[in-house]
């Protein structure tokens, strides 16, 4: 417990109390000194009998860089007491929102702090969204809660070094699909023929609509959709992507790895990647792409052995000339393989109800779990 600037304030004017007593008799001790006197007696004993707050972090779903996500911390106090809560916010973030009763302050310094002026009164919501600026893993927090008396007199700080994570995968580009690309000419081989009709069965959930018979639909508009099986769907291919860069170029390499592999998983094709910090064998399914996506969200610069890169499949290398991908031998410019650019000048992503709600652990929106 420490007196603020008002209680050294009011110490001060006491103590010149005094000092006039001294000189001009008692009748000043009771006009001024015995109120503060009361008071400051009053605030110090609600300072020092103040119960540490219980604080609860839920955690934060990752997300994309420029996905926002809501950070809530719950706050339960014994009693009512005026409180100043501080939470540090981490490099690659930024505070576009707080919710709460009281006033908020992003305070600037060596660490970025977000400070909240409230009134604890027993459970109480501490809650602000983030924006992801950066890939990689960040940490939110510490957060310490400052109570005071209700006269502002006495300050007494908690500090809670528990923090929140929260991973912010790289973003993900679409890629072009059409005839003429290489990237689509190793899909296609790699996921061999599709041409050999088995039967027809009910649509699922997961299904991709492109097996969905538009025909048996259209017949019976009132049925439930059906999908073709294909003698050769258990037989898609299975592809190993290498992936190196040179210092300071990882984020331009992990941007590509992770639309390639996006890519590649989405179009049916077992993935497997191999990078400077690690390797991970082939696999498919929404598991699996969020591994690949957290693998490449940590992803370190690096270079790779010779024998690595001739096992590849598809070999992403990002230097200071750009970032380039190697199918069949052939090296094509990523900036080619991205999709059409969007109205706003930006390369084309993913759809958020497809590829980015796949990364997410919930398969859907950035909502926190409480």
């Amino acid at each position: 417990m420490r007196p603020t600037i008002r209680g050294l304030t009011a110490v001060a004017v006491v103590a010149a109390s005094f000092a006039m007593a001294w000189e001009y008799g008692p009748r000043a001790l009771n006009a001024i000194v015995t109120p503060l006197l009361v008071v400051l007696v009053l605030g110090a004993l609600t300072t020092v009998r103040a119960a540490r707050p219980e604080i609860r972090r839920a955690p934060v779903s990752a997300g994309s860089v420029g996905d926002r996500r809501t950070v809530e911390i719950a706050v339960e106090t014994g009693s009512s007491a005026s409180a100043t809560v501080r939470e540090t916010v981490g490099e690659g973030l930024t505070v576009t929102a707080v919710e709460t009763a009281g006033s908020a302050d992003l305070e600037t310094g060596d660490d970025r702090t977000l400070a909240v002026q409230t009134t604890l009164e027993g459970d109480d919501r501490f809650e602000y969204e983030v924006r992801l600026e950066q890939r990689g893993e960040h940490r939110l927090g510490p957060l310490t809660i400052t109570v005071s008396d209700v006269f502002g007199l006495f300050a007494r700080r908690f500090t809670y070094e528990e923090r929140t994570s929260l991973l912010a995968y790289p973003r993900v580009h679409e890629l072009r699909s059409g005839p003429g690309n290489e990237l689509q000419a190793f899909v296609e081989r790699e996921r061999g023929e599709r041409e050999e009709f088995d039967h027809l069965r009910a649509y699922q959930r997961g299904d991709s609509l492109r097996d969905v018979h538009w025909k048996s639909a259209a017949k019976r508009p009132d049925a439930d959709l059906v999908v073709t099986e294909y003698a050769t769907d258990d037989e898609a291919g299975s592809a190993t992507i290498a992936a190196e860069c040179a210092p300071g170029r990882d984020d331009e390499l992990a941007t590509a790895v992770a639309s390639v592999a996006s890519h590649l998983l989405e179009a049916d094709v077992s993935v497997g990647v191999t990078v400077p910090n690690g390797e991970y064998p082939p696999g498919t399914g929404s598991d699996h792409h969020r591994a690949l996506l957290s693998a490449f969200a940590v992803l370190e610069a690096g270079e790779l052995e010779d024998e690595q890169r001739q096992e590849a499949d598809v070999l992403v290398r990002a230097t200071g000339d750009g970032t380039e991908v190697t199918v069949d031998g052939r090296s094509i410019p990523f900036d080619r393989l991205v999709s059409e650019r969007r109205g706003d000048g930006q390369p084309g992503r993913a759809d958020s109800t497809s590829r980015a709600a796949r990364t997410r652990p919930d398969g859907g929106d950035s909502e926190v779990a409480t």
